[in-house]
């Protein structure tokens, strides 16, 4: 399976890869490890093309207004420092990739990986126009920073093999959601090749 050419006006962005939303992790999502292969391969094709490769992560504090505990949605996750915030171990992150962290205020959440980060700044100053997100969660994260994405005015490429859901059922209509907002999906990796330029 060919990927598409990455070049120096491209970004990869993976979104949320870490050990909390993988399984065994606080709030896992089913199948989120697999994503790790594909991903790092999609990592390897930028590095090759000269496209530059974003990481955003949930980076809580305790007590975040996410958790249960002060009536969030979610259980306690990927609070700073702990090996839970930490990267998938298999996920090869290169070296010059800049880890952008959100979700740091106590009272606010965050699920694109352009809120409260300096994501879009970073990518216009590298002349980025066109983005490649895939990672977890498909209908959470991924979805957001996909919609922010299109908001910049940026070309948008979800991977979907490279994404997951954390409500499964749910990911067709998330996929079709972001489509009608202009993001082209990539059914898989010969399909982003035939759309790449």
């Amino acid at each position: 399976m060919s990927l598409p050419r990455l070049q120096s006006s491209d970004a990869l962005i993976v979104v949320d890869v870490q050990v909390d939303f993988c399984p065994g992790g606080a709030l896992p999502v089913k199948d989120g490890a697999e994503v790790v292969p594909l991903l790092n391969r999609w990592m390897q094709a930028a590095e090759e093309g000269g496209a530059h490769v974003f990481a955003s992560r949930d980076w809580h504090p305790l007590g975040h207004v996410s958790f249960r505990e002060r009536g969030g949605p979610w259980p306690a996750h990927c609070i700073q420092g702990t090996i839970g915030a930490a990267f998938h171990p298999g996920l090869r992150l290169p070296s010059g990739a800049l880890v952008v962290s959100k979700g740091m205020d106590p009272d606010r959440d965050a699920y694109s990986a352009f809120e409260g980060t300096q994501l879009a700044d970073l990518l216009r100053e590298r002349g980025v126009r066109r983005v490649w997100v895939g990672g977890l969660a498909l209908d959470v994260c991924v979805r957001a920073t996909v919609l922010d994405a299109l908001k910049e005015d940026l070309e948008v490429h979800l991977i979907k093999d490279g994404a997951r859901p954390v409500e499964v059922g749910r990911d067709l209509l998330v996929i079709e959601e972001m489509g009608k907002a202009g993001c082209i999906v990539q059914n898989g990796a010969d399909d982003a090749r035939d759309r790449a330029g």
